[in-house]
């Protein structure tokens, strides 16, 4: 099904108010646009969206977005371009209206906006990611256009994959751009902490056995248990923060609580 059709997916729909704009336009559109049809599924019939969806979708939003009328107004673009298109029988634009009083966002379904505490490492790992999904955004783009010159829509799996990617490119773009804006870098101190805070790798010494186990304690975002990255929101990561070197720790895990030593805190 192309978005040329009649009863196009929102999905299509939004590809092809896209294409319709130029490279520039496109581009400012691009996100406002694709969050509008996320919301309310990619894959949807545009001709199953109803007035009273779209009368809501703007209290949705949150009125903090220094974007928020800017984007209200592309959405109310695309719609008016779907509406000359045919895809919908009433005017779902006029229904679209910015209000005047922020309202309470729902809790069911929306991303976690609070700040992120990252290392200088962890920060520039999700620009290096954030930069590379924006350079594959324009590649989906272009595949997105090959596909769709093919004339037979209905059974065209290049064009049906391509658009899926698009919807979870777009999606982790979004998610990263909100990290890194709410993100606060983690500043390396000159002199060796006293205590245990996020950024620092801890050398434990098991009380009963000896053996020694090094983690570092990163953000939720950092974690990678393969090499010793631990959340400081995990029952070690809790269990160490503000310890000082040389204190016992007690540590809840599967088999009971086990209890370290802090050898070593190293930056």
């Amino acid at each position: 099904m192309s978005s040329g059709s009649q009863n196009p997916t929102l999905g299509e729909a939004a590809s092809g108010f896209l294409a319709s704009l130029s490279a520039e336009e496109g581009g400012k559109s691009q996100q406002a646009v694709y969050g509008f049809v996320r919301w309310y599924s990619w894959g949807r019939p545009f001709t199953q969206l109803t007035a009273h969806e779209v009368a809501n979708y703007a209290e949705k939003l949150s009125l903090t977005q220094t974007t928020y009328a800017q984007n209200l107004e592309i959405i109310r673009a695309f719609l008016v371009y779907a509406r000359k298109r045919g895809w919908s029988k009433t005017s779902l634009a006029t229904h679209l209206k910015i209000k005047k009083t922020k309202a309470r966002l729902p809790s069911a379904g929306r991303r976690d906006l609070s700040p992120t505490s990252l290392t200088k490492q962890g920060y520039a790992k999700l620009e290096a990611e954030l930069a590379n999904l924006k350079n594959k955004r324009h590649q989906l783009i272009d595949e997105i256009r090959k596909a769709a010159a093919d004339k037979d829509f209905r059974e065209n799996a290049p064009l049906d994959a391509a658009r899926e990617q698009q919807g979870h490119v777009e999606g982790r773009i979004m998610e990263l751009e909100e990290a890194l804006k709410s993100a606060t870098i983690i500043e390396e101190r000159q002199k060796p902490s006293l205590k245990v805070s996020v950024g620092d790798s801890i050398v434990l010494s098991d009380i009963v056995s000896g053996e020694e186990r090094r983690y570092t304690i990163v953000s939720p975002r950092e974690v990678d248990p393969s090499r010793g990255r631990i959340s400081n929101n995990s029952p070690t990561g809790k269990a160490l923060l503000g310890r000082a070197q040389g204190e016992i720790v007690e540590i809840t895990a599967p088999l009971g609580r086990l209890k370290y030593q802090i050898k070593q805190i190293e930056r």
